[in-house]
């Protein structure tokens, strides 16, 4: 399984910006896709998912309001659309997938990253005043 992340980059406090992240290698049917951060000097978390078969959204607290999760199945593709950007949401983020909605959920409430089964390399977010 291979997830590859775009998008990221600077932006001011109040700004947006937009990830995209293609899967192959497999598709998700029945599970999720989603992303998680790193912020500096602390734990990976998962920030939103979306699952494949109906497209139901989840976010943690810290973006629920301002980030949109999104997909295309045709491309095996989710999106991330992040609004009203804060220095606390400067990050490394990470696309991730897997078969269980219960684990992702669980990585939600929890503020963690266990459990998922499957992550590509990150890319960078910086919020700047």
């Amino acid at each position: 399984v291979q997830l590859q992340a775009s998008g990221g980059g600077s932006v001011q406090i109040g700004g947006s910006l937009g990830l995209s992240c293609a899967g192959s290698g497999r598709t998700f049917s029945g599970g999720y896709m989603g992303w998680g951060r790193q912020a500096p000097g602390k734990e990976r978390v998962f920030v939103a998912a979306i699952t494949w078969s109906g497209g139901r959204t989840y976010y943690s607290d810290s973006v629920k309001g301002r980030f949109t999760i999104s997909r295309d199945n045709a491309k095996n593709t989710v999106y991330l659309q992040m609004n009203s950007l804060k220095p606390d949401d400067t990050a490394v983020y990470y696309c991730a997938a897997g078969g269980s909605v219960a684990t992702v959920l669980r990585a939600l409430t929890t503020e963690t990253f266990d459990g998922v089964d499957y992550w590509g390399k990150g890319t960078q977010v910086t919020v700047s005043s």
